[in-house]
């Protein structure tokens, strides 16, 4: 049976090169570079408006509050789920980048006027922070309908690394543009790309798929909301799943998002440059692990391995807390981005391989509200920064992450760890 979105007649380059194997089906063609653009966007900002907020406000607890609001539609995160089983998920996706586009020309308005302030900024990223945090899960959710299952591991492989590629290149671009043409006009730029991603996303996934079903969906947003969140606690793997993803946002996510910037500042002593490269060497990590995945992927075992790197990125996380040079800060940023690649890719195929495909907008819904753990780490690390410092707080971050990554591997090892596990195979 042909794939969703059908395959280009040429595909000899397609079967020797397996990374590649993906670009059979139309719709990846145009939802990776749009992907790949909003992404870069993204890095764009991130790099301009923490370090705003950083140097405006002189605050740590500032810039970890600015950080978790973006992520604050976490919250709202299921309803973009079954938004997408509604409507369709190409539809959702089209209606959030469309926002991105507004929500950037205010801000664009703002820098170019002289009138941005950390009150129009902070209320402006809260806003983008309602739509953002869905972006992932209807990427993932358009890459389950159009992809077939041969190809899973690959294509999250290769969508993982528009996320990847973009913090490198955003991150570093960001800072240049902001640096030598100001923010209004790097803010024009922003514009442009997140235009470009929403003209592109208009040709993904075309054909509406129905699965089985979906005729049955209640007409209540809350009922559907409850029925996913049984799923998902009723289904060992997928609840497994789901609480180590709440983990690796809490205890390992802040130390390399968000409080890079006061690393940079503070503990580094670098400019606004210096942060884009710290972001750039983690990225660049993450990239190299979507590289191996891609053209490996397919034959680890998806659970063992999740499990394994959620492990040593903590441990990375513990010395990374407490080097003070940043040479060797940013090498140890590349071997911690990997690690996040080789815990987080299997996490997503996971989810979409084991859940029923009649819930499968809800059970990444419900999974984008373990994000939420991130904002709930940046708010309670900034302050334990400014009253213990940086190397007391990743360290004890770490340990905590290390002890309950272990408890949920120990309580879900028959569906986690053993070789036939369906979660493994």
């Amino acid at each position: 049976m042909a794939p969703i979105g059908g395959k280009p007649q040429d595909v000899t380059v397609f079967a020797r090169v397996p990374a590649l194997a993906p670009f059979q089906i139309r719709s990846f063609c145009f939802q990776w570079p749009a992907d790949l653009l909003a992404s870069w966007a993204f890095e764009m900002e991130g790099v301009i408006l923490g370090w705003f907020v950083l140097v405006s406000t002189g605050s740590v607890t500032a810039l970890a509050i600015f950080g978790s609001l973006q992520f604050l539609g976490t919250l709202v995160s299921p309803f973009f789920g079954m938004a997408g089983d509604r409507i369709g998920n190409r539809n959702v996706l089209c209606l959030m980048r469309i926002t991105y586009v507004g929500i950037a020309l205010c801000l664009m308005l703002l820098f170019l006027a002289g009138l941005a302030t950390p009150v129009p900024v902070f209320v402006l990223a809260a806003l983008m922070g309602l739509v953002k945090p869905s972006d992932v899960t209807l990427r993932n959710l358009l890459v389950g309908e159009t992809m077939p299952t041969e190809l899973l591991m690959r294509a999250m492989s290769v969508s993982r690394m528009t996320a990847d590629s973009a913090r490198v290149i955003g991150a570093l671009s960001g800072a240049t543009l902001v640096a030598t043409l100001g923010a209004g006009a790097a803010y024009a730029v922003i514009c442009s790309v997140y235009g470009l991603s929403f003209l592109l996303t208009l040709n993904v996934g075309l054909k509406r798929v129905r699965v089985l079903g979906e005729e049955a969906t209640p007409a209540s947003p809350i009922k559907a909301l409850k029925e996913g969140f049984a799923y998902v606690w009723s289904t060992p793997d997928v609840r497994a799943a789901t609480l180590l993803a709440f983990l690796m946002n809490f205890a390992a996510y802040p130390m390399v998002n968000a409080l890079l910037a006061h690393v940079a500042k503070d503990v580094y002593g670098l400019d606004q440059t210096g942060l884009g490269w710290l972001i750039a060497s983690f990225a660049a990590g993450a990239l190299l692990g979507s590289i191996l995945l891609s053209m490996h992927g397919a034959r680890i075992p998806a659970a063992r391995t999740m499990i394994a790197f959620a492990l040593v990125w903590f441990v990375l996380n513990f010395v990374f807390s407490w080097i003070e040079a940043p040479r060797w800060g940013e090498a140890l940023l590349i071997v911690i981005g990997v690690a996040q690649s080789f815990c987080m890719v299997p996490m997503a195929v996971i989810l979409l391989r084991t859940a029923d495909p009649a819930f499968r907008g809800r059970v990444m819904g419900v999974r984008m509200l373990a994000v939420y753990g991130l904002p709930l780490g940046l708010l309670l690390s900034g302050p334990m920064i400014e009253h213990v410092g940086f190397a007391v707080t990743g360290s004890l971050f770490s340990l905590v992450g290390l002890t309950f990554t272990v408890l949920i591997a120990a309580h879900w090892r028959d569906h986690l760890w053993h070789p036939q596990a369906a979660a493994n195979r």
